[in-house]
């Protein structure tokens, strides 16, 4: 008799033709990566054999290819009839005395090991699954905490009928597979207590990029399906590998989820295996595991990678399930697999999607993608709606589930009320290569059918959905017709959630990282508020920011973490390349309209030339504040261990203020020169232009802002209607300004830059800065390619004379 049965001992890579993919790689894991401290909860498979034998029974796959041969998937009532015909077909031909005999044997040798009545989770793998061009997720059925001899046979019979269920058989005909090609196996696994403890998915990639260098975790209370079904926004976690790496164990970036349900274990076997309950708000405002547990999680996401990418003899980003045991505490990966959607874009064609116009924000969400895209939308509440669906329209619904697959395909983009990054709705766009919006709290609500919207992922980790069509470009530029200067071409960043994406385009790094952006939005608050808040005198302020810093031991940890991460994130995404972060250039005004910013900002008539940039760091009335711009930057350089981050002072006006910047700053903790540390100054004022020799002297390099530059050389002020025509980069004093610095700092022997947009704006600039011998030019991301071609045009003009 033929033997039909594996234990996960015995199983490895090599026999993903036997239990499919899924199942050989939770053998591999078990069998060869326990030694290196990878916890696999037991189990075994029951191998492809028991199905390919039930099929060759007398009839058997006769009235399945009478069911199945020329089936047209786009007719989907037929196709759910005969789906459901050919799944009675095989339920029918698993039920062998041979096949329930060694289940039964099988399931009691695991309880003698783990006790008797052991819950086991029973799930499907296609020995055609996890293959890297094809994921096969979602598309057959899993059940969980099933008990007894009984019931386990009852999943195993379902689970084998679910090869024909309506979305894989769409599936298949969408990637060519053949519906009698493809064998299905089945994993039982000895259960992980998640339901008391969390669950969730890894990622050895950010997943809407496709980056590299960082591993990205998903979390959530009770049994990992919430994720996975979209019924729940998880927490997220970033860990990066080269720093973690070198043994620098700090938690990148995190973002706290609603996690709004646990789904726990219910009733012995049935449709009552598991229960979902609602998760109290204390809960949900606290992380579901801590740091430790992250870089943990990392840890063996790295060694996972490792061996897999060793075993196919090329990078394997992966695709990992954990579960930490509420009972023993232990964290357990119970799946693995090649990463099939970020991985596998083409490096051919950078291309970049740019909103170009303006519209009112209905709905924001988690971005799924890079893309924009408009059209109706269609509110789809139940399967029930599906068949009312037309090819282009915007999918607006509560989650989605792997039953919704034929649909989604001939959406032009999805909107969900509820889930995170790793849910089925974001699985699927990803694949399907269009824009999601996910967690868009009430998007059902505020978006009925018919409404025309216009869906941007290309504006960061935020999406946003616009009321009507708002206009767009698509950027394509081609890799073979790209070739870099010798003049460095570096990036300006100003958001952390643009970082990963910018960082893959080509550049040298990041000529001018913006504090602000971080502080006002990531932070809100005023760093003064959170040291001196008996000042505030708004109640309803007070409240706000308690709610913010809840869970930090002070409030100034809260600002230190949140700035420090996000700071982290860009130097992080360029690493190890040099990026220059600029401190704090809030005017008063701005500084104003932060949570608590009014106790503590003069009123001044003109901001632009009032207190800020380096005038604010050493005065009484802002340094403390700036004491804490200096922690999060040492906790960037020093506890992350990004050392390639480099420090700007904007706006110093004198040589003395420089003086009393730099030695404000050393108090603090960041000493010029200490752990090599550079220190650069903005060159934007006409003084630093005069006297460059002197700033020489006190800083590492200069960078020049034009447009602060221009404005006071020219004495325009660049926003007003009025005179704004006179605000010209190409004026021949600003040309001699130009000329100033870069040879005044060239004769210094410092590095000198520019990171304003006038040499992308201007090409006769990037000409003209690049025979002065600049040392870098620094632009926004869509301006690079062009900003490389005019500086690769001077740079030829040059040698040829």
């Amino acid at each position: 008799m033929a033997n039909y049965i594996r234990s996960f001992l015995e199983l490895g890579l090599n026999d993903v033709g036997l239990v499919g993919g899924k199942t050989a790689s939770l053998g591999e894991l078990y069998s060869t990566l326990a030694s290196e401290g990878v916890a696999v909860p037991n189990g075994f498979a029951v191998t492809a054999d028991a199905y390919r034998d039930a099929l060759s029974q007398p009839g058997v796959a006769e009235q399945l290819h009478q069911l199945l041969d020329g089936l047209d998937k786009s007719k989907i009532k037929r196709l759910a009839v005969a789906a459901a015909k050919a799944r009675a077909v095989v339920y029918k031909a698993m039920d062998t005395a041979p096949i329930r005999d060694q289940i039964l044997e099988a399931y009691r040798k695991l309880e003698r090991e783990a006790g008797k009545g052991v819950a086991v989770a029973v799930r499907s793998s296609a020995t055609a699954e996890d293959l890297p061009t094809a994921s096969f997720a979602g598309q057959h059925e899993s059940f969980l905490n099933v008990r007894g001899p009984k019931d386990l046979f009852e999943a195993c019979r379902r689970c084998f009928a679910s090869i024909f269920t309506d979305r894989a058989i769409s599936y298949r005909i969408d990637n060519g597979f053949d519906h009698f090609k493809v064998f299905l196996s089945v994993a039982v696994m000895k259960m992980v207590r998640s339901d008391i403890g969390a669950s969730g998915v890894i990622f050895t990639l950010d997943t809407e990029s496709g980056f590299r260098d960082v591993v990205f975790v998903t979390g959530c209370y009770g049994l990992g399906e919430t994720i996975v079904q979209g019924q729940v926004d998880p927490d997220e976690f970033y860990v990066h590998k080269p720093t973690l790496a070198k043994g620098f164990r700090r938690v990148l970036r995190r973002r706290l989820g609603a996690k709004q349900i646990r789904m726990i274990y219910g009733k012995r076997g049935g449709s009552h295996a598991t229960l979902t309950r609602n998760v109290p708000e204390a809960e949900r405002r606290k992380f579901c595991i801590s740091d430790p547990d992250v870089l943990t999680l990392a840890d063996i996401a790295v060694r996972i990678e490792a061996h897999y990418s060793k075993h196919a003899g090329a990078a394997m980003p992966m695709d990992i399930e954990w579960a930490r045991d509420g009972g023993d505490g232990k964290l357990y990966i119970i799946q693995a697999r090649p990463e099939t959607v970020a991985s596998q874009r083409s490096a051919e064609m950078f291309e970049t999607y740019n909103l170009k116009g303006k519209g009112s924000v209905i709905v924001t969400g988690r971005a799924v993608g890079e893309k924009i895209a408009s059209g109706r939308t269609r509110r789809i509440a139940s399967a029930r709606d599906l068949s009312t669906f037309k090819p282009g329209e915007i999918l607006v619904a509560p989650a989605t589930s792997p039953d919704w697959e034929p649909v989604m395909k001939i959406a032009g983009g999805i909107i969900t009320d509820k889930g995170g990054r790793t849910c089925h709705a974001a699985i699927v766009a990803r694949e399907l290569g269009i824009p999601a919006v996910v967690g868009a709290t009430h998007a059902t609500e505020k978006l009925e059918t018919g409404s025309l919207v216009t869906i941007s992922c290309a504006e960061g980790d935020v999406g946003n959905v616009y009321q009507g069509a708002v206009a767009f470009d698509v950027t394509r530029t081609p890799v073979s017709a790209f070739k870099a200067p010798r003049t460095p071409i570096m990036v300006n960043v100003g958001t952390p959630e643009m970082a990963f994406r910018t960082a893959m385009q080509p550049q040298s790094g990041v000529g001018l990282a913006r504090m602000e952006f971080i502080i006002s939005e990531h932070i809100g608050v005023h760093p003064m508020a959170l040291l001196k808040p008996k000042k505030i005198t708004s109640a309803k302020a007070r409240t706000a920011i308690a709610r913010l810093v809840e869970g930090y031991k002070t409030p100034a940890d809260f600002f230190i973490e949140r700035l420090s991460e996000g700071v982290g994130t860009i130097a992080a995404a360029f690493y190890p390349k040099p990026v220059i972060v600029r401190l704090s250039d809030f005017k008063t005004n701005e500084y104003a309209s932060l949570l608590g910013g009014e106790a503590f900002e003069p009123k001044e008539e003109n901001p632009m030339l009032g207190f800020r940039g380096a005038s604010r760091y050493s005065h009484p009335a802002y340094a403390e504040g700036f004491a804490l711009e200096c922690a999060a930057l040492r906790r960037v350089r020093e506890e992350m261990g990004l050392s390639n981050l480099r420090i700007m002072v904007p706006f110093c006006r004198t040589v003395e203020e420089g003086k009393r910047v730099i030695a404000t700053m050393a108090a603090d903790g960041l000493k010029r020169g200490e752990n090599g540390l550079e220190v650069y100054v903005m060159c934007e004022i006409p003084n630093n232009v005069i006297q460059i020799d002197a700033f020489a002297q006190l800083f590492d390099g200069f960078s020049i802002g034009s447009n602060d530059l221009t404005q006071l050389t020219l004495g325009v002020d660049r926003d007003s209607d009025i005179v704004a025509f006179d605000f010209d980069e190409r004026d021949p004093g600003m040309l001699e300004m130009f000329r100033l610095a870069v040879t005044g700092a060239k004769r210094n022997g410092r590095h000198v830059g520019i990171c304003g947009e006038a040499p992308a704006n201007y090409p006769e600039i990037a000409r003209y800065l690049t025979q002065l011998g600049i040392d870098s030019i620094s632009v926004n991301p869509s301006s690079v390619f062009r900003t490389m071609a005019a500086v690769r045009e001077a740079e030829a003009a040059k040698d040829a004379v």
